[in-house]
């Protein structure tokens, strides 16, 4: 909301507020008024002293209890009043904080769209125009490739978004060799950062689960990704799948999947507004890297189709800890 916009609806309501106060002035006045004359008539029309005394009463009763009802709607009305538009407000700010969120998304979006666009197109004029030697050519034709697969990424987590937003992507779940998914998955995306043991995987063989195998690889490559792009002095993500024997379950139906980093961590006013859509850790550190604020949306909402839950803790000595509980039966 722009500062005239806010200044005009705070005048407004200071009006309508003041305007309502004093017409319950006005009613407390007239309704004074009408019982005064009223007693008036009556001390007039009678020569009873008793008869006088018991209508002044009455007169008298009905003033007060019509003041307590005037003043009773009015504050009742007043509170109601205050309610919705501090309603409006909260939601007007709601949409402002979302309506940056969008455009913020749209900026970053279309900068991780060009980026690859712009390199891969620069490796291949490269190309064409100069006479190279086999090694420089397959060099060259190797980063158009990850600038293309970096591309795919992002449009795939895009339509994913639009997908879960709209609703539109029915998850299927069957039964799903974890173990083996989480393995194949990071060997694929994640070939470089094992090999230089960058990513450590601990993974206890043949846990399965009822999962949608298109949704899931995406949940892995988010959070291995945002475990990567967060680590800046010291590399080391560590992947773990087990049985979660925390709950003291006997029949072991429960699973966890952890990925730890080494990172820069998040501050504990943030771990749930990571989830959100859009939204990026505000901390300096964390705007320096490039990204989209919709990697652990879907997540989210992944873990939600397969009724996990998702909690983010810190590590130690830094860094942070996503880990995802899952029950082998219910998902």
């Amino acid at each position: 909301m722009s500062k005239r916009t806010t200044i005009i609806f705070s005048v407004l309501v200071s009006y309508i507020v003041l305007q309502f106060l004093w017409w319950e002035v006005l009613l407390v006045r007239q309704s004074n008024e009408i019982i005064a004359g009223k007693q008036h008539l009556a001390a007039l029309s009678s020569s009873d002293d008793a008869l006088i005394m018991r209508d002044i009463e009455a007169l008298e009763n009905k003033k007060t209890l019509r003041l307590y009802m005037t003043v009773g709607e009015g504050t009742v009305f007043l509170l109601i009043l205050l309610f919705g538009i501090n309603q409006v407000r909260k939601s007007i700010r709601k949409e402002n904080e979302l309506a940056t969120q969008q455009n913020n998304f749209i900026l970053s979006v279309s900068h991780e769209l060009k980026t690859p666009i712009a390199s891969s197109k620069l490796q291949l004029q490269t190309l064409l125009k100069h006479e190279l030697n086999r090694e420089k050519q397959i060099q060259l034709l190797n980063n158009a490739l990850k600038e293309t697969d970096r591309l795919h990424k992002l449009v795939d987590n895009v339509l994913l978004v639009t997908q879960v937003e709209n609703k539109n992507n029915s998850s299927h779940l069957t039964s799903v060799n974890l173990s083996e998914l989480i393995e194949h998955t990071v060997e694929r995306y994640f070939e470089m950062y094992l090999e230089n043991k960058w990513i450590k995987l601990t993974i206890e063989p043949n846990i399965f689960i009822k999962g949608d195998k298109d949704l899931l690889p995406s949940l892995i490559i988010n959070l291995v990704e945002n475990a990567i792009k967060y680590s800046y002095e010291t590399l080391q993500v560590n992947l773990t799948l087990k049985t979660d024997i925390s709950t003291g379950s006997t029949t072991n139906d429960n699973v966890l999947f952890e990925v730890a980093d080494n990172g820069c961590g998040i501050p504990d006013s943030e771990k749930q507004k990571i989830f959100e859509k859009f939204y990026r850790s505000g901390n300096e550190e964390t705007r320096k890297t490039k990204g989209t604020g919709i990697g652990l949306f879907i997540v989210k909402q992944i873990c939600n189709a397969h009724h996990a839950t998702i909690n983010v803790t810190d590590n130690k000595p830094s860094g942070s800890v996503f880990q995802i509980s899952v029950n082998k039966s219910s998902s």
